[in-house]
Parts: C-alpha cells; sequence; structure tokens
C-alpha cells in the first residue's frame, strides 16, 4: 500500500478540521504536518475538539519553506483564506516534485498551472495534473445539476438558480451574519446575482457548450442551520422528464459520488458525506433540478481528497465511503 505524505497549510479552519476528519481515517494518508500561525505548538484538538483521542498531532508553526522542502512529502493542501494561496506560493518555492491542492478561489481560473479540480467535468486532466485548484462549494452543487445538460448542448436559455448554505460555508471567523444570534430562526439573500462562484461555473459550462452565452440568474441564501448546500436549478427543456433522467444516468454512471434520486431529496440525505444528490422535475416546459451536498465535503475537503486520490492513482471513493447523518 503506497503512503502519500501530506502536509496542510492553514489547518484550524473549517476546511482544515474536515481534511484532518478524513484523512486520519484514509487508508494511504500519513499526516507530515498541519500548520497553522495561530494555534501553532497547540495539539490540534485544541482547537478541532471532536479529534480528542484520534490523535496527538500539533499545530506546526514551523518555517513553511522548510516544511514544504522536507524529504518524502508528497502533497500539500492550502486550506487557507481567499488570496492567501496566491501569497503563499510566491513566498514559498515548491519543489517539482510536490502536488499541491488549493481549497480557495485563487487559482479556479486555472492560471499559474493549475487545473480546476470538478471530477465529473475533466477527471482525466486531474489524474495527470501537479496543482488542482478545488472548486467553490455553491459552484460545485450548480455545476452538477447542469454539466449533462451543457454535454448534450441543450442550455438554449437562461438558467435560474436559487440555493442557500448552512453557515460554515461563511468560514470560521466570526462576522454579524454569522454570530448564532443572528442567524438562528433566520433567513437572507447574499451576493445576489453577483457571486463569486458565477465564474467558475460559466467557465466549465463552456468547457462543455461553447456558445453558451445566456444568463446564469444566481440568488444565494444564508440559511440558519450548520452545513450543507441545496441548489434548485431550472432552465427551459423541450425532453421529456423520462428523457432528462435518462441524459443524467449516462453522464454520471462512472462517477461515483453523484447519483438520481427518483424521490425529492433533503440536505440530511447528504451531511458529513461526498455524495451529490440530484432530483429532476418537469414543469411548463422547465425542468428543475434540485442538487444537494454538504459544503464542507462535497463542497470543500471531501472534494480535495477525491481528487487527491486521483492524482496518486487511488480509486476516487478511498477514503471517502462516508455516512450521512440520516436523522
Amino acid at each position: 500500500m503506497n503512503t502519500i505524505n501530506i502536509g496542510i497549510i492553514g489547518g484550524a479552519g473549517y476546511t482544515g478540521g474536515e481534511l484532518l476528519r478524513i484523512l486520519l481515517n484514509h487508508p494511504n494518508a500519513h499526516i507530515a504536518f498541519v500548520h497553522s500561525k495561530s494555534q501553532a505548538g497547540k495539539p490540534v484538538y485544541s482547537t478541532h475538539t471532536d479529534l480528542l483521542g484520534d490523535t496527538e498531532l500539533k499545530f506546526s508553526g514551523d518555517d513553511t519553506r522548510e516544511l514544504v522542502n522536507q524529504e518524502g512529502l508528497s502533497v500539500i493542501f492550502l486550506c487557507s483564506g481567499h488570496g492567501e494561496s496566491a501569497k503563499f506560493l510566491a513566498e514559498n518555492p515548491i519543489p517539482d516534485t510536490l502536488k499541491v491542492i488549493d481549497l480557495s478561489t485563487d487559482f479556479r481560473d486555472e492560471s499559474n498551472g493549475f487545473v480546476y479540480g470538478l471530477p465529473e467535468l475533466q477527471r482525466e486532466r486531474i489524474q495527470s495534473a501537479t496543482k488542482i485548484a478545488n472548486p467553490g462549494c455553491f459552484a460545485t452543487s450548480i455545476q452538477l445539476a447542469l454539466l449533462p445538460l451543457a454535454q448534450a448542448g441543450l442550455l438554449g436559455d437562461a438558467v435560474q438558480v436559487s440555493a442557500i448554505t448552512g453557515s460554515t460555508g461563511a468560514g470560521q471567523a466570526l462576522s454579524p451574519t454569522t454570530h448564532f444570534t443572528w442567524r438562528n430562526n433566520n433567513v437572507s439573500v447574499y451576493k445576489a446575482f453577483t457571486h463569486q462562484h458565477l465564474t467558475e461555473i460559466r467557465q466549465s459550462i463552456t468547457k462543455l457548450q461553447s456558445g453558451f452565452e445566456q444568463a446564469i440568474h444566481f440568488v444565494p441564501y444564508r440559511g440558519d442551520f450548520t452545513r450543507g448546500i441545496m441548489a434548485n436549478v431550472h432552465t427551459p427543456y423541450a425532453g421529456s422528464l423520462e428523457e432528462a433522467r435518462q441524459l443524467y444516468a449516462a453522464y454520471y454512471a462512472e462517477h461515483p459520488f453523484t447519483h438520481l434520486s427518483d424521490a425529492p431529496v433533503d440536505v440530511k440525505q447528504v451531511v458529513n458525506t461526498n455524495k451529490c444528490l440530484l432530483h429532476l422535475e418537469k414543469h411548463d416546459g422547465q425542468l428543475l433540478i434540485t442538487s444537494i451536498i454538504d459544503n464542507l465535503t462535497k463542497g470543500a475537503s471531501g472534494h480535495a481528497v477525491q481528487n487527491m486520490n486521483l492524482l496518486f492513482g487511488l480509486p476516487e471513493d478511498t477514503g471517502l465511503r462516508l455516512k450521512a447523518v440520516a436523522f
């Protein structure tokens, strides 16, 4: 069994913690270090308290140049805030043998040699890459709702999206809209029609349907729950519902985490898993696609481990057969 020696930069946040939970139980993973400027020297379980008894790792505050150049290191995950990954790579030259998986927005435009890491779109490119830009959470959910239509060239009109996310999507740092007293029993719209994930969604859609220039009208909501995303996507569709189901089933037949459901879906079905569940309906000439994911697993850290598996020639679902909460 090949061992993958792993470093995590920015390990004290939500995505870093979720990575640790998955990688500690991954059969091929060895965590060489978890770096955090703010928590240096402290046990990992002092921040991620659910890991008490699972690991004695401590957060490293060592010079990051030395850490990324240590002998035998296989891959680093960059889990710091948006804008920090580009800064980190500029300040820390990376050996040619070291693979990089970035969870920020910094390289999702595939600049600086990065490949956009959506396996359901470009698995083969990921397998031969050295640097992966992990997709955004809303972007993952929405793209998985649209890719089969785009591949078939069937996006002929505007796409309407309304999607709601849990509070962990905003990251660990507190802000006026993440405090419990504001978020509890509350729902709000933010970044309507301007969300940053629209750029990567359009980038992916046009890889499959090059002439797509129609609008994507996206209204995101903040939900009063912790984890999960539900995206409801609709667009005109001339075919029957059964034809749409066949189209989606064929597209995702070889992808282990995206599944069609005949029944309406709910967020608890995917929380703590790397799954995306899709449900299709046809109404008045519109195809409605409901797409649900966990924003921290399939929307971030689980997706990053899925990309790691592809980079190192492992079965895509290694270490990712995770149990949903269900109730």
